[in-house]
């Protein structure tokens, strides 16, 4: 693979880099701690900005209001919005898993109605798949869906959603037919979620922010035309999304976290100050975060190279999240213990906590899309070959979920 940007990507790359450099005073700078819809309505607008300039949804068909541009032209986008120092868009789920869910499975009235706002970020999306004791086991789920006239009423119970205390729509899969084995009788829906019957309860996490919540839903309905697939054939569906987040999080463009290139210019402040043998081990970290950094980015590239041909992202995915885990892990170590002593006192002078949150936060990432056991499983069977994990629940009916109403 060519390292180095083509003349056509060298001119697509200094275009998005004068467009930052023109809009400077509207980029919404900084992390991620946005958790109300209050929070989120500037990077709606930034977003939108973004988008009116043909910067969002490069891959997307140009009928449903992207741009049918290339994976490396998506790329560099993420990568000069990372240079300018830009927040995350406030539509990433919608982007990056419910929009390709979409554009794969749902009908051409749905990707007439929902994506163009969902590329605008007029329509924040979340995605409602795990539950108390469907996490890893996804297909073990609960979450009833039960037939009532020409839709479904939704019965259950999700956790761990991102972004769902400000979202308007959500990417729903439930229990449809509990007779069946538990990867059927699945179905996905696309559900409203500012209806009555859902309720939202955020949840704190260590970083201090609450950007994961439960939801519950109380015979919250869903019309027949929200229907994405077929139903009883929500796995298959779910499979797409699952794929396109494992891409999402760790494929090749922005940096998550921190970068491994600000965590050299912050090590070359304070390495001094540290003992001589611990100056050796923060280098000899350092040295393997910049090898890890590398090969989770072209590994990233790969992937692109394999959608560029028009195949769907695959379990390979599964790897660059692991090794973006791996990676932000490290990085945050690293920062760490280059504060040394003043790790302990949380942000400086300057309000700059930027490693202690990283610290923080990279253990729910490292469940976040798929837990490291899942993904390597995944990476096991897979893609290497190895002979699956003993799965003594396969082909037997799902149970009928305790204490659901049938």
């Amino acid at each position: 693979m060519d390292f180095d940007d083509t003349p056509e990507e060298t001119a697509w790359r200094g275009r998005v880099r004068r467009f930052l450099e023109e809009n400077t005073d509207d980029v919404v700078r900084g992390r991620d701690r946005h958790t109300d819809a209050a929070g989120a309505a500037p990077r709606q607008r930034w977003q939108a900005t973004l988008y009116d300039a043909g910067y969002v949804g490069i891959t997307w068909p140009v009928e449903y209001g992207g741009r049918g541009g290339t994976p490396m032209q998506q790329v560099i986008v993420n990568q000069e919005l990372s240079r300018a120092g830009s927040a995350p868009l406030v539509n990433g789920i919608g982007l990056g898993m419910c929009g390709p869910t979409i554009i794969a499975h749902g009908t051409e009235e749905q990707k007439q109605r929902y994506l163009r706002p969902m590329l605008r970020g007029d329509d924040i999306w979340c995605q409602l798949f795990s539950e108390p004791a469907a996490g890893s086991d996804l297909a073990g789920l609960q979450t009833r869906a039960i037939r009532d006239g020409d839709g479904w009423l939704i019965r259950g119970q999700k956790v761990w959603t991102s972004a769902a205390q400000y979202s308007r729509l959500g990417l729903l899969i439930a229990r449809t037919d509990p007779s069946l084995p538990k990867h059927a009788g699945l179905t996905m829906f696309l559900i409203d979620m500012e209806q009555p019957g859902v309720t939202v309860r955020p949840l704190r996490q260590m970083t201090g922010d609450a950007h994961f919540n439960e939801v519950f839903f109380d015979d919250a309905r869903v019309p027949a035309e929200n229907l994405i697939g077929e139903v009883d054939g929500g796995w298959r569906v779910a499979i797409t999304t699952l794929m396109n987040e494992r891409l999402a999080i760790g494929g090749g463009g922005a940096d998550m976290g921190v970068s491994v290139e600000t965590l050299t210019r912050f090590a070359a402040k304070r390495l001094g100050a540290l003992p001589a043998d611990e100056q050796a081990l923060v280098r000899e970290k350092l040295g393997r975060a910049h090898v890890l950094a590398m090969a989770q980015r072209y590994t990233g590239y790969r992937r692109l190279t394999a959608l560029s041909q028009g195949r769907m992202p695959g379990p390979e995915a599964s790897v660059g999240k692991l090794s973006l885990v791996t990676l932000g892990q490290l990085t945050a170590e690293i920062g760490m213990s280059l504060l040394g002593d003043d790790a302990a006192f949380g942000a400086d002078a300057g309000g700059d906590d930027r490693w202690q949150y990283s610290m923080a936060m990279w253990p729910g990432l490292a469940i976040a899309g798929g837990t490291n056991e899942i993904l390597r499983n995944i990476v096991g069977e897979r893609v290497l070959g190895l002979p699956g994990e003993p799965r003594p629940d396969k082909g037997v009916p799902a149970a009928a979920p305790t204490g659901v109403r049938a």
